[in-house]
């Protein structure tokens, strides 16, 4: 399941091997908990974020280095990055699938009609992808929090559903993965006019191995679009869970 590298370096073969999610998507995936309205970051890191050393992140660079939060600091640059979703999430899943790769590629403020093939995003997040798995590991699934830019108009809207089906079969198509897993968030936020609309065309999106965890109800900060840090983290186990409970089967006690 996910492409593997069939290329290991000498230093990389008697490491474990590295399991890979994608992190991609606009604002609440690249994270803003703890970050207020003067665009400052307040630098709380809750436990459930903490670094450990089994999880690694793929940097603007192309490089592994430990993880921390802000995942997303040298990727989303135009906007100041705080807690997202993907430390909690590693952390909830470490024990059950070790050593873990993040790939943070969301980027705020961007619009599903940015992630068609061909556009820099799409193809900065495939690239990334193909590039993670050259020093050994296998991607795993692609965590997708994406559409409150497509709430305030009626055409993005209507073909949200269109497009991000289009975004599923493109990015499994390039990678070589046909049943990569595919966890999307639910939208929480964003422009009240077609908000409804575009939760309603995620909701429908009926693709094996694309799950939904649905944001609503998370707390939201004073801006009303973004989710807090307690949210996050939240947001981070329920992805967790649906991860776990979906595509990681627990091992078989044995008899």
């Amino acid at each position: 399941m996910g492409i593997a590298s069939s290329n290991q370096s000498a230093e990389t073969e008697t490491a474990p091997s590295k399991q890979i999610f994608i992190l991609s998507g606009q604002s609440n995936m690249a994270g803003r908990g703890g970050v207020d309205r003067h665009k400052k970051w307040d630098g709380v890191v809750p436990p459930e974020c903490n670094p450990d050393s089994s999880i690694l992140r793929l940097d603007a660079e192309l490089q592994w280095e430990c993880a921390k939060e802000p995942l997303h600091a040298d990727i989303d640059t135009k906007k100041t990055c705080g807690v997202g979703p993907g430390m909690v999430f590693a952390n909830a899943v470490r024990k059950r699938v070790g050593v873990i790769g993040l790939v943070p590629c969301a980027v705020g403020g961007t619009a599903i009609r940015e992630w068609a093939r061909g556009m820099p995003l799409y193809e900065n997040m495939v690239n990334r992808a193909k590039e993670a798995v050259k020093s050994g590991g296998q991607i795993k699934a692609l965590l997708w929090y994406q559409g409150e830019s497509d709430t305030s108009k009626y055409d993005d809207a209507k073909l949200y559903k269109a497009n991000m089906e289009k975004l599923i079969q493109n990015v499994r198509q390039d990678l070589g993965s046909p049943s990569l897993p595919i966890i999307q968030v639910v939208i929480a936020s964003g422009d009240s006019k077609y908000l409804e609309r575009v939760r309603e065309a995620q909701k429908e999106i009926d693709i094996p191995n694309v799950v939904s965890v649905d944001a609503k109800g998370l707390p939201l900060q004073e801006d009303h679009l973004h989710l807090t840090t307690a949210a996050q983290v939240r947001l981070g186990q329920m992805l967790a869970d649906a991860y776990l409970a979906n595509f990681e089967p627990p091992p078989q006690a044995s008899s």
